[in-house]
Formats: structure tokens, sequence, C-alpha cells
């Protein structure tokens, strides 16, 4: 119970008293560092030779470094995502989804699967469902359907949303590379995800513009599926956490918009005069990254020169790294420069944008650094092997049937996939090994489920309907995710019996 304190000061906190995820951070942390000094001896009987100060020093100065590597994702993300929507990047790519089909059936898995999925492989962070639901109002569906709709084919993305970010604090925890978290985590969506976009489209086909009902097209809900996830799957498998959903959405769409080309004809509305430069225009930053991505992912020589270049430090037991230059927050902000310089975008611009970023950071920021510093500390003090021996104790070998539905937990308290990883990665693994069972799959299991609580994540919902004027109609919303949500976790948890017990 003691061990499991500062956990449930976070949960009580955010879903009792609604606090954000800082505020709970920092008081679970101040609960944590209590009990690690009075209770649990760390700087006395734990790590003595560090003292009470030192040992906890440390465990901060690690969460501030791993804090680093992921707001160094984030930072030159959002500016991408910025300047694309204050340069009508933005508006650009939404009007060229909307001249592939008259169909609205078809035009919500165009914007509820792929153009979501691109999104929230570029950016994350909440910003792919804010996007789209005002879109899919301005197509004609009800504002409650947009928001359902949208959350729903955004999850199977959520695991590597903002090139991968949510993956890079399970590299810490796991002593995995990106690469084989990044395998094993979409071994379970490769497997579970086609029932997304058949989610998707049986709302849609339910909340159709004017009221119509319609048949749902299953036929090319499970191609959409097949379009993306194959793409997903191999990005993920040999490439990282880095590109599966982005390049999986953006390979996806154009053989879905392709195929549906030669099956239905050419659309009916004409492309405006010069629509081609400017789709050029608002795909270059993507477009950019995904070469340098891939270039540095894919060329050994260039990889192992850029790897390289490691910033760390050490001073046992306490340690962090970040390989600055073959950092995906590296490769993203090259985009952000090199198609501002395409662009010619002016430098006031530039600069207006990165300060609007940085301020939006800043609550972020402090966060990060909640919940890294909370479970840094508790892995230090032992509280983790703590819990991890209790539910290893209570579960069993049965316990990846449980795993993923933690990874959920995670998330709708925290908001955050991400941050939901940074809360519970250690438990997860540790519980594993204390089973004898697979630390890649309970790190999988994690980052699966830590995706799916962002259907029906209150942050998500509440951001969301703030863009299509719904305040006060959240819960409608909930009851439409949440049956979805629970499905996809449930299964999940039976495929990692399958895959990793």
């Amino acid at each position: 119970m003691l061990a499991s304190l500062p956990i449930l000061v976070v949960l009580a906190l955010m879903i009792g008293m609604r606090a954000s995820a800082a505020r709970a951070g920092f008081a679970g942390l101040a609960v944590a560092v209590w009990l690690a000094w009075w209770q649990f001896g760390l700087g006395t009987t734990v790590m003595p030779h560090m003292g009470r100060f030192g040992s906890v020093g440390g465990a901060l100065a690690e969460a501030s470094l791993i804090a680093i590597t992921i707001l160094w994702i984030i930072f030159p993300a959002l500016c991408i995502h910025e300047l694309q929507t204050r340069n009508g990047g933005m508006d650009v790519l939404r009007q060229a989804l909307g001249r592939v089909t008259g169909d609205p059936r078809i035009m919500a898995l165009l914007v509820a699967w792929f153009f979501v999925l691109f999104i929230e492989g570029a950016a994350g962070f909440g910003t792919s469902v804010a996007l789209a639901a005002p879109f899919l109002v301005s197509a004609g569906f009800g504002r409650v359907a947009a928001v359902s709709i949208a959350l729903i084919g955004h999850a199977v993305g959520v695991s590597f949303g903002a090139v991968g970010t949510p993956v890079l604090p399970q590299v810490a925890a796991t002593g995995f590379s990106a690469l084989e978290l990044a395998g094993a985590t979409a071994s379970y969506h490769v497997l579970l995800g086609w029932i997304m976009p058949l989610a998707v489209m049986l709302l849609a086909a339910r909340a159709l513009p004017g009221g119509v009902r319609s048949a749902p097209l299953w036929g090319w809900a499970l191609f959409a599926a097949n379009c993306f996830l194959l793409p997903y799957y191999l990005l993920a498998r040999f490439v990282g956490p880095e590109l599966p959903t982005l390049g999986g959405a953006l390979l996806g769409a154009l053989l879905f918009a392709g195929v549906l080309r030669l099956v239905r004809g050419a659309p009916t509305q004409t492309e405006a005069p010069g629509s081609g430069k400017a789709l050029l225009r608002a795909g270059a930053p993507y477009l950019l990254l995904i070469a340098l991505v891939l270039g540095t992912r894919l060329l050994p020589s260039i990889k192992a020169q850029l790897s390289s270049v490691v910033l760390s430090w050490s001073f046992s037991p306490f340690s962090a790294s970040m390989q600055v230059l073959y950092h995906p927050g590296t490769m993203l902000l090259a985009s952000f420069l090199l198609s501002a310089l395409l662009t010619r975008t002016p430098l006031s611009m530039l600069t207006s944008v990165m300060t609007a970023v940085a301020l939006r950071l800043l609550p972020v920021c402090a966060a990060l650094l909640a919940m890294l510093g909370l479970s840094r500390v508790m892995v230090h003090a032992g509280m983790i092997d703590t819990l991890a021996a209790t539910a290893a104790a209570s579960a069993g070998t049965m316990w990846p049937l449980f795993a993923p539905a933690i990874g959920v937990l995670g998330t709708f308290v925290t908001g955050s996939a991400t941050a939901s990883n940074i809360l519970l990665t250690e438990f997860q693994v540790e519980t594993a090994r204390r089973l004898g069972l697979s630390v890649l799959g309970a790190g999988a299991a994690q980052g699966f489920g830590a995706a799916v609580g962002n259907i029906i994540c209150p942050h998500n919902i509440v951001a969301a309907s703030a863009t299509v004027d719904l305040v006060g109609r959240e819960g409608e919303i909930l009851r439409q995710t949440a049956l979805v949500t629970f499905a996809y976790c449930a299964l999940g948890g039976l495929a990692g019996l399958l895959l990793f017990a």
C-alpha cells in the first residue's frame, strides 16, 4: 500500500479533483520522496554512500535528461504544426482529401483514419483529433459523431505519435532498443488494428449528413486498414518508432486514393489551378522528415557517424544518455528549418512560431519533470520492485491479459501515452521479470495500452470537444467510444497471452 501511494495520489488528484498533470505529478513526487526516505531507506540502507539528498538528486538528474530527450521531439514537431496552421498548409491538406470522394462514408475513412493518423504521427499530443473533428463537422457529420470517430481512428497511431515520442521513455526503462520496442508494440496493432476502421465506418454510416442511414462499406474499411497497417508494421519492424504512423498514413492514403479512383472513377470536383504546387508546399516538412529519417536509419555509414555523437553522464548507479545527431528531434528540427527555407518563410514568422510553441510547452515541461521524477525515485527506492512483487503474486502467468489495461489507465489519468509510459513501464517490466515473462512483451503491452487509452482520455475528449463547440456534452462522446476502447483493450490482453506469455 505504501509503495502504491504516490501513484494513488496522482490518480486521486487528477480524477477526483481534476488537478493538472503537473500539480498531481509534483504532489506524487513529494509523497514518493518522503516514502523513499523514511519507509524504503533511500540514502540510508539503499545507496547509503549517496545520502538522502544525493540519491534523490541523482534520480531527478536522470529524469531531467530523459525529459530533454522527449522535449527535443515535441518542440520541433509542434513548430512544424504551428507553421503549417499559420501558412495554410493544414487547410491545403484537408482540401486535398475533400477532392478525393463525395461519399461521406469514404470521407470519414480518409479523415478519421488516414488524415488523423498522419497528423498524429507528425505532431501527436492531441493535435490530430482537434484538427480532424472540425473537418468532419464541415463535411456534414454531427459534432458528437465527428469527435467520436476521430478519437477511435487515431488510436492505432498513438504508440508512435509525434515521431515515436512515447517509445523514448520505454527505451530507458526496459534496456531494449527503440527498434525492438517498436516491432513488438506494432505486433499488437497489426493483429487488431483492422477493428478501428470498421468502428469508424459503422459510426459514420449511422451518422451520415442529413440523418440519412446507409449500409457501411465494410470492404473499403478493411482495405483502408490494410493500406495503413502493412507499411506501419514494416516501418516499425525494420526502421524504428519514428515513421510507422506518419509513413504508414502517407503511403496508405496514396494507395487507398489510387485504388478508389480506379474503382469509382475520377472525382467530380476539379482541382483548383496550382493546387498541385500548393499541396507539395504543404507536404514539404513531412516529405523532408521521411527522407531524413529513412536516410539516417537505413544507410549504415550515416547511421554510424550520427549515432556516435552521444551526450551522456554517469554517476553510479545513476546514468542517462542522448544520441544528439541521431535523435528524431534533430530530424524534426532539420525538416522544420529546411521547409521554412524552401518556402521562403520570413524570419519574423519563424521566431513567432518558435516563441508560441515554447510558451505552450512550459506546462508540458513541468508535467514531464514531475512524472519522470516520480518514476525514477520509485525505481531507485525499490518501490516499483515492491509493486511488481505484489502484482506477480496476484496475477501469476495471466499478467499479459491485464497488462494493456494498466497502460489504458495510465493514459486515462495522465492524458498522454508518453506520460503513461513514463509512469508505468518500470512497473510492467519488473512484474514480467518476477514472473519469468518476456520483458519486451511487457513494454509492448504497456505501449499498446497507453495508445488505446487515448480514445477515452478526458483531456483529449475535452480538447477535441472545444474545437467543435461541444462543451458540456463530453459524456455522450465517452459513451460512444468506451465500448470500442474496452473491446480493443481486452483483445490486446488475449493477444498478449499468445505473443509474449
